[in-house]
């Protein structure tokens, strides 16, 4: 089978369902972010090694994502079902990892952080922050075919890039590598008390 069609070349592709749309529209501009975001899932797995710790985790997250693709490829309006599985329980699946890694971290920050530090946690903050772009993208998609977005689909993307932040931070935490300050949030610089 051969991997081109031809079908593309006027500027639009195929969605789930056999309609065809614009490659710019918002909902193909936000599963090519999301696309995007687990392809950079991949090289931070293939980064980290077979044995390493985070990859059933990570390996989920990216079929996940997958599913969460599919849904959002198929208008509401299609006649056709989508099978594919809903990760409903994603969120609370980040929320328990966030929590499994805070809680194995020797340290906290009430400051914004430069990106970056060592190649896994610059990784870590490139997922965050294209799944962040994914996230806006999923809101201008939702204004636009509202049942096609649905709330375990939002919580999820969001609870991710929380996630990828705390696993940044994780792996500076692990390998003893201090973080970039940039400066304090906004409510603790209000708190902050003056000195001369």
């Amino acid at each position: 089978m051969k991997i081109y069609t031809r079908k593309g070349d006027k500027g639009t592709t195929g969605v789930f369902g056999g309609k065809r749309e614009d490659k710019d529209s918002p909902r193909i501009e936000c599963n090519g972010t999301l696309d995007e975001a687990n392809s950079t899932i991949g090289l931070l797995r293939a980064k980290l090694g077979n044995e390493h710790e985070w990859q059933t985790n990570l390996h989920r997250i990216q079929k996940d994502l997958m599913d969460m693709m599919s849904h959002l490829a198929r208008p509401s309006d299609s006649n056709k079902e989508n099978t594919n599985p809903k990760p409903v329980d994603g969120a609370e699946f980040c929320e328990q990892w966030l929590d499994e890694l805070e809680s194995q971290m020797t340290s906290s920050s009430d400051y914004f952080l430069l990106p970056g530090g060592n190649e896994i946690s610059a990784l870590c903050h490139m997922c965050r922050t294209q799944i962040r772009r994914g996230e806006r993208q999923l809101v201008t998609l939702m204004k636009e075919d509202p049942a096609c977005v649905e709330d375990y689909i939002m919580a999820y993307i969001n609870r991710l890039s929380d996630l990828f932040f705390i696993m940044a931070r994780a792996e500076m935490d692990k390998a003893g590598v201090a973080e970039e300050k940039w400066q304090l949030f906004l409510y603790k610089r209000k708190n902050k008390p003056v000195t001369e």
